[in-house]
Order: C-alpha cells, then sequence, then structure tokens
C-alpha cells in the first residue's frame, strides 16, 4: 500500500468505539465527546492473584496528544468536520471521532431507534471523505486527495462496523476504502459472541441489537457467502489489521458479572478469546493470520482494554513503528518419558497434549506486549498428533502449520534507549509438563502440576548496520547465562518480499536440543521485516 507522504506514519486517526445497548447508555455515550477515548486508568493488576497496584495511564488520546503530537477537531465548541462554514484549518495529525450513536440519540438525533450497522459503515465511508477534504483543503498539510491516509483503531462492535465498511463492496465508496492504511481492533468480537447454553447470539434476540453478533447476521453485513467463519477478512490486507485480545474475565463486572460467566473463563467478559482475531489471504493466496497480541485486560471498564498502557503501546508500535518480529516454534521431535516409550513399544495407545506460554517484553520497559499463561486461559494448545502426525508406514514428520506461533511484535527505532538506536526485545517461553494419557487413563506418576519441560528466556537485539545483510546485525542470547546482554551474533538468511510494495527481511534459528527425556528438539524460528 502506498503511504509515502512526508506526514508518514503519522496519518489522522478515526476513533470507532463499542456497542451501546440501552437508551440510556447511547445518551451517556454522545454526552462524551470522545466517547470514551480519553478515559484512563489508575489501576493495573500486576498479578493473577489479583494484586493491584497503581498505575496511571491518561488515556489513549492524551497519550498521542503527548507523544506524538495529536489534536483533536474541536474548536470554540464545534466539530470542525461538522460545521458547513469555517476557515479553522484541520491539522494532518488529528483524532476524529465517528460519533454514530448520535442519531440514536433522543437529544442529537430522533431517538426512534439505533440504525443497523451497514449505516453506521456508510457512515464511517462519509466521514473518511469529509475529513479528506477537509484536510487537504488546509495549504499546511501539503496533502493531495491521492495521497491522503487514514487509520482506522476501534474498540468491540467497532471493529465489526470498520470490517463491514472495508469488506462489503455495497456500504461506502471505494476512494474511501482506499484511504485506509492500517485497522486495529481491541476486544472486537470478530467471529461473533458465544455465551453458555445458548452458544453463538441467536438472530432472533433483538433487544438492544445484541442479534449484530450473530454470525448469520455478520455474514451479511460483510458481505460473506458463508456464516460458519466469519472472522475471515475480504478485500483488504489481513496482516494490516491488530487484534488486541482481552484474557481478563474476572474483572469486566457488567450485568454484575454474568457477562463475564457466560463468556467464560476463555474470555476479557464478553469476548471469547477464540472469537477475537481475523485471518484472511496472504499476497500469494495462502491463509495467514492478522498480528495480534493478547493482555490480561478485560472487556472494558478499570481494567479495560481500551485503557490500558499495554493496548496503547501495541497501537502506536503497529501504527508508527519501522519493524515487525515473529516468533514460531518449530518441533523436530519430543521423547516421552522412559515409562511411555516402553508402553508405547509394548503396543498401548499413548496421547499426550502440551501447552506453550510466553511473554514478551520490550528492554527498559516495564510492561509486556504480549503474554499467553495458562492461568489466564490464553496459553496455546497442541497435541502430539497435532505436531507430529503419524503417515501411513507409522513414521512422523513435523506439520510446520502447526507450530505455534508464539507472538507479532513491532519495534519502534525512534523509541530506542539505545545511542546506536538498536531495537531490543526478549520473550519468556514455556512448554509446560503435558497430560499423558495410556489407553484412555491419565498417567500422572511423573506430574508435578506447573512444572515445565522446557523454559527459555531468550534476548534479541537488532543494531543497524548498513554493511549487513537487509540493514540490520542481529544477536541473541539467554538470560541464564548472560543477563541483559545478547551475544551471540545471529546467522541470518533473507526472506523475500511479502506482497506488493513489501520489502525483504531477515530470518534466523535459535536452536532447541533437550538431551532429557521428557524433552524437546527443534528451533525458534524469528522472522523479522521491515514495517511501514
Amino acid at each position: 500500500m502506498d503511504n509515502k507522504t512526508r506526514h508518514h506514519p503519522f496519518h489522522p486517526i478515526i476513533y470507532v468505539r463499542g456497542f451501546a445497548a440501552t437508551q440510556s447508555e447511547i445518551e451517556d455515550t454522545v454526552a462524551d465527546p470522545y466517547m470514551g477515548f480519553n478515559v484512563g486508568s489508575t489501576k493495573a493488576r500486576v498479578a493473577w492473584t489479583g494484586d493491584v497496584k497503581r498505575f496511571y495511564f491518561e488515556s489513549p488520546l492524551v497519550r498521542l496528544m503527548a507523544d506524538h503530537g495529536y489534536q483533536d477537531v474541536f474548536v470554540e465548541g464545534n466539530d470542525l468536520l461538522q460545521a458547513e462554514q469555517t476557515q479553522e484549518p484541520v491539522p494532518y495529525r488529528c483524532v476524529v471521532i465517528h460519533r454514530y450513536y448520535d442519531e440514536a440519540s433522543k437529544d442529537f438525533g430522533s431517538g426512534d431507534g439505533t440504525p443497523p450497522i451497514e449505516h453506521f459503515a456508510r457512515g464511517l465511508s462519509d466521514l473518511i471523505l469529509r475529513l479528506r477534504d477537509r484536510v487537504c483543503a488546509t495549504p499546511q498539510n501539503g496533502v493531495a486527495p491521492s495521497d491522503f491516509r487514514v487509520y482506522l483503531v476501534a474498540h468491540s462492535m467497532g471493529g465489526l462496523i470498520c470490517r463491514a465498511f472495508l469488506q462489503n463492496a455495497e456500504l461506502g465508496a471505494p476512494e474511501a476504502r482506499r484511504a485506509v492504511d492500517k485497522v486495529y481492533t481491541y476486544a472486537t468480537p470478530h467471529n461473533g459472541i458465544d455465551m453458555r447454553i445458548v452458544r453463538n447470539v441467536p438472530g432472533w434476540l433483538a433487544f438492544g441489537d445484541v442479534n449484530n453478533f450473530n454470525r448469520e447476521r455478520m455474514a451479511q453485513y460483510f458481505g460473506l457467502s458463508r456464516s460458519d467463519d466469519v472472522s475471515i477478512v475480504q478485500n483488504f490486507p489481513p496482516e494490516r489489521i491488530f487484534n488486541l485480545v482481552g484474557t481478563n474475565a474476572r474483572d469486566y463486572k457488567v450485568g454484575g458479572g454474568i457477562s463475564a460467566w457466560a463468556a467464560g473463563d476463555a474470555s476479557d467478559g464478553l469476548v471469547r478469546i477464540e472469537n477475537a482475531t481475523t485471518h484472511g489471504a496472504g499476497p500469494d493466496g495462502s491463509d495467514i493470520s492478522s498480528p495480534r497480541a493478547f493482555v490480561h485486560r478485560s472487556h472494558s471498564g478499570y481494567y479495560g482494554i481500551v485503557n490500558s498502557e499495554e493496548g496503547y503501546q501495541n497501537l502506536t508500535r503497529f501504527l508508527f513503528g519501522s519493524f515487525r518480529v515473529d516468533g514460531i516454534l518449530d518441533v523436530d521431535d519430543i521423547s516421552l518419558p522412559a515409562e511411555l516409550q516402553n508402553a508405547f513399544k509394548e503396543g498401548k495407545r499413548i496421547r499426550a497434549s502440551y501447552q506453550f506460554e510466553i511473554a514478551v517484553s520490550i528492554r527498559g520497559c516495564q510492561w509486556q506486549m504480549t503474554r499467553r499463561e495458562v492461568r489466564e486461559h490464553s496459553a496455546m494448545f497442541r497435541t502430539y498428533d497435532q505436531l507430529l502426525p503419524a503417515a501411513a508406514d507409522g513414521r512422523r514428520k513435523p506439520d510446520r502449520t502447526q507450530s505455534p506461533h508464539l507472538f507479532s511484535v513491532f519495534l519502534d527505532a525512534s523509541k530506542s534507549v539505545k545511542a546506536s538506536k538498536s531495537v531490543s526485545f526478549a520473550f519468556d517461553l514455556k512448554v509446560l509438563v503435558p497430560d499423558y494419557e495410556v489407553d484412555g487413563i491419565a498417567f500422572l506418576k511423573r506430574h508435578y502440576e506447573g512444572g515445565f519441560i522446557l523454559r527459555q528466556l531468550v534476548l534479541v537485539e537488532a543494531i543497524p548496520d548498513k554493511n549487513a545483510e537487509g540493514g540490520w546485525r542481529i544477536k541473541y542470547g539467554y538470560q541464564e547465562t548472560n543477563p541483559g546482554r545478547p551475544g551471540i551474533a545471529a546467522e541470518t538468511r533473507a526472506l523475500a518480499a511479502r506482497g506488493e510494495g513489501g520489502q525483504p527481511g531477515l530470518a534466523f534459528d535459535i536452536p532447541l536440543a533437550q538431551k532429557v527425556s521428557p524433552g524437546l528438539s527443534g528451533a525458534l524460528r524469528i522472522e523479522a521485516r521491515p514495517w511501514s
């Protein structure tokens, strides 16, 4: 996507808020100029035990203004995009709110009912074009309409509105869709909302337009032919959509906790983890997942996902960062305990399942970019048969399509704490003690709950070097052997450019070879690409 204006990467941001079920909630929503994007927090969960510490997060809006020079579009009580006659300039680096609930308000609209999502999607298209026209009419911006780009940032149902606009050709103007550079979603139910007992929200449940989260209804406004999986992205690059996924159901207090109970532990209190991500066809036609991060925040509230430092850091690095790094665990073999290996030779049926935990942090920062843990119901899960399926002759070879994708991290060299402008992060990988079965009976003789068969805290640093392949020299190391100082030179190989306009990247492997049983052998595959 061509986005190389003199302002790049700081394009206008449109915030699209989430769902309001009742008329009272709608009125509260429209009474706030920023519709929640200005809400901060002073509380942060620091442990799964529920311990709380004071941490001041001012809000995404305030931080964008303070850190990156963004401005709102409200002047002397007027919204510059709504005012018909005003000479006030609209800055390019601005934050705009899609106030789609105004029409449903008794004060600002008819109050006769909430329009459908299709209407909100068309309204988003109109807002983008109106913003483009005002921005390009401001001479000091120096932007032609063909060069105008915009970011969409959305919470919950707001992400569905963005996708409806982008995916359904009937909902808006092509030139508005072409202007969208990236999309960032907080806690969006991309594959609908599921609850205990009723499963997917039924289509007949019209109260508060809750049926917007029914998959058949979603397929309609997304323009999809199938409703079994509506997390598929079409007509927009899935790699340019970021999914921030909440894993804290416990602190979502809506409905006195009934919503959190109904959504289940593996959720943010409303949206299940399995429903909060997107995927679609990549440049070569193969299915790829959108980049995502997992944070221990709830859908909203004191510990909400929008009003979180983790959310803001992922947001700004995805929008403004210059480097994308992905980590994949390629498993070549997993050995069994001696007792189970003997039982297998005797012809008994052995089953094993594995859970993978990961946490990624940035050098010099006190928060984590992403975290997936068993205790937070977000760890990755694979069976032995998935990782190493048996062929017809009984031999087992690794299935790389099942390799756990550990993380996608976006790095920003402008935030480097080193004079060299190097970027560095660490990831803590655990492969937990597996659950074994022998002929359908649990094998617990060597089981210690919470133990692991592999744990590695790996440090990675990329240093700008015009003489190195790809312009970066990469080092890695292990915290246990050289704390805080990655010192092993990575043997990198070139990665082909991905998609039209993409740039080639680098990859390297960190070998894993345990000589104990049970143990794992394979490699941590790290892929790094320029990001724009």
